[in-house]
């Protein structure tokens, strides 16, 4: 089997101080996707930094105190990779990848926009971007058999189900309409499997993020916008998708909660190829 957490922290330092250390040591995740770190490797809690039993690859913002993705990882990658094939978004401290013998697991945060800024015309920026990279993505595993899961925070709403105030957010980012068509369009060109809503077809939610502000905890009045997005034989294989929220307002360690995956997959098979290895950049068939 193979279990995979992602979260959004809210801040590594702060989350480490109020539960996240107590969370990270109990889960039986395989692999843990984070976001918004806000920290450098060497800002992380000491602890936290290369825990014990945990390979880590922390990938920082350029802009300090900003963003910020890591991976932890119980099994050794083979390869690691930061950012993707976006200059403007190479230092941004929103994307990085692990290869594990026969998977690609992703830890993505995309950007959280604000209708009619600049902040929204970077998002979009993003969105264009990254969808042409899970292409590739797709790509080279429809020919070496291997697969991807692209875990984080996409900051989007897909459905009227996936946010409890749906009328009153159509104009506010994260649940415009260009931006849900996005997603929509995104999975339907490339193939990937939303797994968590694949499992839990006909219910509101679950959601994974709520507001500080106010009572929208205790009111469960969230956004689901934390998914692992998988490639179509990987999430065939999900056994089961729970979001692990607080009991209570007071035990929460960030605004989201964890969102863990279980497939049953044996990570230590090799796949054999499919056919020719292409270089999806080229086009061309390697040797």
């Amino acid at each position: 089997m193979l279990t995979v957490s992602t979260v959004n922290v809210n801040g590594i330092r702060a989350a480490a101080a109020k539960g996240f250390t107590e969370w990270l040591a109990a889960t039986p995740a395989d692999v843990v996707c984070l976001q918004e770190v806000r920290a450098e490797p060497e800002q992380f809690p000491g602890h936290l930094r290369a825990p014990d039993g945990w390979h880590t690859l922390i990938a920082p913002a350029s802009t300090k105190g900003r963003a910020g993705v890591a991976v932890f990882s119980r099994i050794a990658p083979t390869a690691t990779r930061i950012g993707f094939d976006a200059p403007e978004f190479a230092a941004s401290g929103r994307y990085a990848e692990i290869d594990l013998p026969n998977v690609t697991i992703a830890s993505l945060y995309l950007p959280a926009g604000e209708a009619g800024t600049d902040r929204q015309s970077e998002k979009e920026r993003f969105m264009t971007a990254f969808h042409a990279h899970l292409q590739r993505l797709h790509a080279r595993a429809a020919t070496t058999g291997r697969e991807v899961l692209i875990c984080g925070d996409w900051n989007i709403a897909h459905r009227e189900a996936d946010i409890k105030n749906w009328k009153a957010n159509q104009k506010n980012s994260g649940f415009l309409p260009e931006e849900r068509q996005w997603l929509s369009t995104l999975l339907d060109d490339t193939g990937y499997v939303d797994v968590v809503r694949t499992l839990h077809p006909n219910i509101e939610g679950p959601y994974s993020w709520w507001s500080f502000r106010g009572k929208a905890f205790d009111n469960d009045s969230g956004w689901r916008i934390d998914y692992h997005m998988a490639t179509p034989d990987l999430a065939a294989r999900a056994t089961s998708a729970v979001t692990e929220r607080a009991a209570t307002y007071a035990e929460r360690w960030s605004d989201h909660a964890p969102v863990t995956c279980v497939f049953d997959w044996d990570i230590a098979a090799v796949p054999a190829p499919r056919g020719p290895i292409v270089d999806v950049s080229t086009g061309v068939a390697a040797n």
